[in-house]
């Protein structure tokens, strides 16, 4: 298996495309390295009375088109090296559909999933309060990430605003009554869903007879399910960290939603059979859509991978190494970059809304939400079969430039 850090592995992602832009070592540099990393110390007293230090990251990757943004992921693996990759694709994420902000991340090293209500709000609050002086709704703006929720950014803009006044604005995801905005919580799996029925619309593909896997059942995973389903596809295969589960004839994903918020877990959903989650994503399928966590597709499992397409729901769901044997055996793959882009389109509708104190329709979210992402499909598409190239390769490539040329105009770079 591959030694390299996920920094290293996105790394290597952004340097074949500064090759493509004949990028020299300097502004190469000046790209690869995130502007602000920023460590804090959490101590918070637990519910059994016992003092317990977290360690919290927030990583300004760069602001050179706008604003930081990026989420706050509450994960045992969540340390700098996790954050400052996340914080690089952000930057080219941003960029590459065209919303006009930077990128970031944050992190706290923690289980959510061992932590009570009050805990995670005491961990939350003290987070908030140690990096908010390098937050503004102008400066730095956190969402939700990988165990965090529109719970989690309520108790941020509220730890904020005890200092700063009332700023809605400084955090996105967050509840509607709060000043979220409708159609945020399904707006990832949307953009998901959008990019799989384009693909399905260009190759003139039967939409009841194409087979989905999706690796987790998250806020993601769930939603691109959902809408998969209700449009007619054939979802055969679904998994969560207990496992997954599999049924030839489809699964009906409406049940499941319910069945999930009852019991908490798929295993044992009526009609399916159980499989692992390794097994899961070797499935023979059209579609396959990792949406669950990093690195899940490498060198040891690739070789098995049987779908046509993959769609990275998930952040960094394939190594180079992974990405390079599929390249070649012809699977196109949506990165991640461009397929997970839905959430933070709409949490720039969001941040939008907050500034202006103005309140969109769900349905001219999803119709913006649609145009700016199949553009950026379209942009992708174009450029991989003009220069030959992949649409992973297309869609950094496209995104660098973007960022090389506002850093060109405020100066960071010469022309």
């Amino acid at each position: 298996m591959s030694e390299l850090t996920t920094i290293d592995e996105v790394n290597e992602f952004f340097d074949s495309a500064a090759t493509f832009l004949k990028l020299d070592s300097g502004t190469r540099d000046l790209l690869k390295n995130p502007w602000r990393e920023l460590k804090v110390s959490i101590p918070i007293t637990m519910d059994s009375g016992e003092l317990k230090v977290f360690s919290g990251y927030r990583v300004q990757h760069n602001a050179a088109r706008g604003p930081y943004k990026g989420g706050v992921r509450y994960h045992p693996d969540a340390d700098i090296n996790e954050v400052e990759s996340l914080a690089s694709l952000m930057t080219w994420k941003t960029a590459l559909v065209d919303i006009p902000f930077g990128g970031a991340k944050g992190g706290v090293q923690c289980d959510p999933l061992q932590l009570s209500t009050t805990e995670l709000n005491r961990i939350t609050r003290r987070y908030t309060q140690n990096i908010s002086h390098i937050l503004g709704v102008n400066r730095d703006i956190p969402a939700p990430d990988l165990g965090t929720n529109a719970q989690t950014m309520a108790w941020m803009m509220d730890a904020y605003g005890q200092t700063y006044g009332y700023t809605p604005g400084i955090v996105t995801g967050k509840p509607v009554q709060l000043g979220g905005s409708v159609g945020r919580e399904s707006a990832t799996g949307l953009g998901v869903f959008l990019l799989l029925e384009q693909i399905a619309q260009d190759l003139n593909i039967d939409i009841p007879t194409t087979k989905i896997v999706i690796q987790g059942s998250g806020n993601v995973g769930l939603w691109t399910a959902l809408f998969a389903y209700q449009k007619g596809f054939k979802i055969i295969g679904i998994s969560d960290v207990n496992g997954g589960i599999f049924s030839e004839n489809g699964l009906n994903i409406n049940e499941l939603k319910n069945y999930l918020t009852e019991h908490k877990s798929i295993e044992n959903f009526p009609n399916s059979e159980p499989i692992s989650n390794s097994d899961l994503l070797e499935l023979e399928c059209d579609f396959l859509i990792p949406a669950a966590i990093d690195r899940v597709i490498d060198e040891r499992n690739v070789s098995n991978i049987k779908s046509k397409y993959i769609i990275e729901a998930a952040n960094h769901p394939i190594t180079p190494e992974a990405d390079k044997v599929l390249v070649d055996k012809n699977i196109t793959i949506v990165p991640d970059i461009l397929a997970n882009a839905g959430g933070v389109i709409v949490s720039y509708f969001e941040w939008t809304q907050n500034l202006y104190q103005h309140k969109w329709t769900e349905e001219r979210i999803s119709n913006e939400l649609q145009t700016i992402i199949i553009k950026a499909f379209n942009e992708v598409k174009a450029l991989a079969h003009n220069e030959n190239m992949s649409f992973r390769n297309a869609a950094f490539v496209i995104g660098i430039a973007k960022v090389v040329e506002a850093s060109t105009l405020r100066g960071f770079l010469e022309k």
